[in-house]
C-alpha cells in the first residue's frame, strides 16, 4: 500500500482546502445522503447498496463493496456553469476511500483516507474550464479492500442551466418480431439521456441509445410498447404506442415435460462410472445428451462423433443397436442430443470455413444417428471476446458471430422441432454480472461472460439453458454477495440471476435480460464422484422449493416466483447409475406443486 499511497499523493494530493460556499452557491449533488435508495447515483458491477447503520447524518448511508479489479465506483454527473468555483465533500468510513471530480475542464480533483474507522469528513474544491458544463463526482474504494461507506457528499457553487424536459421520442417502430421478442427503434429526443421502454404500460427496460429487444413474451401474441425519454429535469410523455404480435413456434424444440430432467450420457468414452447403454438408461431421463462430439483441431470446426472402442467400453452395444435405442427413447418421447465440446473438447470457430464445417459435420451426425437436436457445451477456451467487444447484444468477436451464425443455420434447417441446449459454466455467464470480457482497462480473463452474446442471440431459440452449477469459484449474486456452491443458496442466488436478468458488468444501459423459465435447468453434479459443489438431495429441494414457490430460501430473497422453472440437469447418467440413481430417484419423488 505503500506504493499506493505514494502515487495517489503525486497524482491527486492529499485533502484540498476548500474555499468557504457563497451565498449564491447552490446545492447540487443529488440524494447525497442516499434517503432515496441510489437514486441519481450508478454504481459499478453493482456494487453499491443503501443501508441503514451506519449512517452520518439521516436514516441512510450508500455500503460500496469492491471486489476483484471493480474498485466500487459511485458517481453521478453534475450540471455546472463555466470558469466557476465549486467545493466538493463527504462523509466516509473505511480504507482507501476516495472522493473526486472529472470532467471539471481544468484538474480533476480527488481526495482520500487510508482509514477511517469513524465517520471522517474528506472535501477538495476544483474551477470549471471555459466550456465546461457538467462534470461527474465519484467515491470509490480500492481492490481487494473491504466494503466502505459514504454519506451526506455535497457540492457547492453556482448550478447550470436548468436542464429542460426532453420530447416525447418520435417514429417508434417495430421490427421483425420473433416468437419470444420484439425488436424496436425510435427517434432520439433533443436532451435525452436515456429512455424508458414500455410494454402494455408497465416500464421494462432502461437504454441509453434508440433501441431496445423487448424479451421474455409468449409466442402468438399481441403486444403494444411506447418509449419515453429521460433525462436529469425526469421524464418525457409517452411516444405514441406501436402494436406488433410475436410469432408462433419459437424455440421450444418439440414438447418436454412440464418439469424435465435432463443428463449425459457418456457415450464416446468411459471413465471411473462405466459405460452404460442407450438401452439401459431409465425412463427418468427426458433429455439424454450424448457426449461428446469433439472436433479434429481446436479450429477445425469439423466435428466427429463415435462410440466408445470396445477396448475402452468392453460392454458397448454395436452401432445399430445404439441406434435403434435411440429410436425408441424417441417414440416413448424423450429428446437424444449431440452434446459438442465438453472439458476436452475445444471448439473455436474462428473463421467462417470453420463455421461451415461446424454446421455441415454436426448435421451429418445428427442426421446419422437420427438426433433431435443440439448441446452446446464449449468450455475451456473455446469462447473468448476480443478486445474492444464490449456489449453483449452486438458482439464482433468471430468465435462469438460464428457460433451464432452456425446455430441459426442449423435451427433453420431443421425447424421449429429442433432441441437446441446449452451447459455452460458459471465463469461465462452469472461471472458476466461484475466482469465482461477484458473490461474497459484491459487485465481481465477474456472469457468472462462470453457466453452472453450467444445465449441472448439464440434465446428466441432457446430450448433450454443449464449453467453447471459445479467446478464453481464463489460468484456474486444479485444481492451483490459472493456465493458458494454446494448447498441450496448457490443454485437460488445463480438461477434468480437468469430468471430476473441483470446488469452486464454492472452497466445498466447493457442489460442481460431475464430467460423465461421454462427455458432454465439448474446443472448440478449427480454425485461426489462427478465433480465439485455436489449437492444433497435435501439441498436440491429446498433451491426448487424456493424458486418455485419462495418457501425454504434461507437468506437470500429472490426476485420472482418461477413456479414453471423446466427442471434439472445433472452430469451424469453414468455416474448417477453409479450413485445408485440417487439423483434422478429424487427428481422423480420431488412434488413440484
Amino acid at each position: 500500500m505503500a506504493a499506493l499511497s505514494a502515487a495517489v499523493l503525486a497524482a491527486g494530493g492529499l485533502v484540498a482546502t476548500a474555499s468557504s460556499a457563497t451565498a449564491a452557491d447552490t446545492e447540487l449533488a443529488r440524494n447525497g445522503g442516499f434517503e432515496s435508495a441510489l437514486t441519481g447515483w450508478s454504481c459499478t458491477a453493482g456494487s453499491g447498496a443503501v443501508v441503514g447503520s451506519p449512517t452520518h447524518g439521516g436514516a441512510s448511508a450508500l455500503k460500496a463493496t469492491p471486489a476483484g479489479s471493480d474498485n466500487a465506483r459511485c458517481s453521478q454527473t453534475v450540471t455546472v456553469r463555466p470558469n466557476s468555483d465549486y467545493t466538493l465533500s463527504g462523509w466516509v468510513q473505511g480504507s482507501y476511500v476516495h472522493l473526486g471530480a472529472t470532467g471539471t475542464g481544468t484538474t480533476d480533483v480527488s481526495t482520500w483516507t487510508a482509514s477511517a474507522p469513524s465517520w471522517q469528513r474528506l472535501s477538495t474544491s476544483f474551477r470549471t474550464g471555459a466550456s465546461t458544463t457538467s462534470v461527474t463526482i465519484y467515491t470509490h474504494g480500492w481492490y481487494g479492500t473491504p466494503a466502505y461507506h459514504a454519506d451526506d457528499i455535497s457540492l457547492l457553487g453556482p448550478g447550470g442551466d436548468p436542464v429542460q424536459l426532453p420530447a416525447a421520442p418520435t417514429g417508434l417502430r417495430a421490427g421483425s418480431p420473433g416468437s419470444t421478442s420484439v425488436p424496436l427503434s425510435w427517434t432520439s429526443s433533443p436532451g435525452a439521456t436515456g429512455y424508458h421502454v414500455y410494454r402494455g404500460g408497465t416500464r421494462v427496460a432502461t437504454v441509453s441509445g434508440t433501441s431496445a429487444n423487448v424479451t421474455g413474451l409468449a409466442p402468438s401474441t399481441a403486444y403494444s410498447f411506447q418509449v419515453s425519454a429521460v433525462n436529469d429535469a425526469g421524464e418525457s410523455p409517452k411516444s405514441t404506442a406501436v402494436s406488433a404480435t410475436t410469432t408462433a413456434g419459437g424455440g421450444s424444440g418439440g414438447d418436454l415435460p412440464a418439469h424435465a430432467l435432463v443428463g449425459y450420457l457418456h457415450a464416446s468414452f468411459a471413465n471411473g462410472s462405466g459405460y452404460t447403454r442407450m438401452a439401459d438408461v431409465p425412463d427418468s431421463w427426458d433429455v439424454i445428451n450424448l457426449a461428446f462430439g469433439e472436433p479434429t483441431s481446436v479450429t477445425s470446426g469439423d466435428i466427429r462423433f463415435t462410440l466408445c472402442p470396445v477396448a475402452e467400453c468392453p460392454n458397448v452395444e454395436p452401432e445399430a443397436d445404439f441406434k435403434a435405442a435411440v429410436r425408441a427413447k424417441q417414440a416413448a418421447g424423450k429428446k437424444v442430443l449431440i452434446s459438442i465440446g465438453g472439458a476436452n473438447g475445444q471448439v473455436q470457430l474462428s473463421t467462417t470455413a470453420a463455421r461451415d464445417a461446424f454446421v455441415s459435420s454436426v448435421s451429418k451426425i445428427i442426421d446419422d444417428y437420427g438426433l433431435d437436436g443440439l448441446d452446446i457445451d464449449f468450455e475451456g477456451h473455446s469462447l473468448s471476446l476480443n478486445a474492444g467487444d464490449t456489449d453483449f447484444r452486438n458482439p464482433t468477436t468471430p468465435v462469438i458471430v460464428n457460433l451464432i451464425s452456425a446455430l441459426k443455420t442449423l435451427k433453420a434447417k431443421y425447424g421449429s422441432d429442433f432441441v437446441l441446449t446449452m451447459a455452460p459454466e458459471t465463469f461465462f455467464v452469472q461471472l458476466g454480472y461484475q466482469f465482461y470480457g477484458s473490461g474497459s482497462f484491459g487485465g481481465q480473463d477474456p472469457r468472462a461472460g462470453s457466453y452472453l452474446p450467444v445465449i441472448h442471440a439464440m434465446r428466441d431459440d432457446l430450448t433450454l439453458l443449464h449453467v453447471q452449477d459445479y467446478n464453481s469459484g464463489p460468484i456474486m449474486g444479485l444481492d451483490n454477495q459472493y456465493h458458494t456452491m454446494g448447498g441450496a443458496d448457490f443454485h437460488i442466488a445463480m438461477t434468480d440471476m437468469l430468471l430476473t436478468g441483470f446488469p452486464v458488468a454492472g452497466d445498466q444501459s447493457r442489460f442481460f435480460p431475464a430467460l423465461r423459465p421454462d427455458q432454465v435447468a439448474i446443472g448440478l453434479p449427480a454425485s461426489t464422484n462427478a465433480g465439485n459443489g455436489h449437492t444433497a438431495p435435501a439441498e436440491v429441494n429446498k433451491a426448487l422449493d424456493c424458486l418455485t414457490r419462495k418457501a425454504d430460501c434461507g437468506s437470500y430473497r429472490t426476485h420472482g416466483t418461477w413456479p414453471s422453472l423446466r427442471g434439472l440437469m445433472t452430469w451424469s447418467i453414468n455416474w448417477d447409475r453409479y450413485s445408485q440413481w440417487e439423483f434422478s430417484k429424487n427428481f422423480d419423488a420431488y412434488r413440484w406443486s
